[in-house]
């Protein structure tokens, strides 16, 4: 194997395949429906519609699925780290988890 991806460019923590629902939770209760479809211990993937701000951060919550584990939703806050649209029309963000609250 040849890596030659710079070290900055090299994910640290193993990041585990999920494609389980997700949301958005904004202010005032709104809940914006996405999917989580990469989850490690230092960050995540979603797809959703909404279009974040570079380095903003957001309230997420990860439900848990229900056929594999009967656990409580991850709820956590990440800091976007970048985003982009996907053919389908919605966006692919990539996010730092900074603090996990549930």
């Amino acid at each position: 194997m040849n890596d030659r991806a710079a070290p900055s460019d090299r994910r640290l923590d193993r990041r585990i395949p999920l494609g389980t629902e997700a949301f958005i939770l904004l202010d005032f209760d709104d809940r914006i429906a996405a999917e989580c479809i990469e989850l490690s211990v230092g960050g995540m993937t979603l797809r959703a519609d909404y279009v974040p701000g570079q380095s903003e951060i957001l309230r997420v919550e990860i439900v848990s699925p229900t056929e594999r584990l009967e656990r409580p939703s991850l709820v956590a806050r990440i800091e976007v780290r970048r985003c982009h649209m996907l053919e389908d029309g919605r966006y692919e963000i990539g996010g730092a988890i900074i603090e996990v609250l549930e």
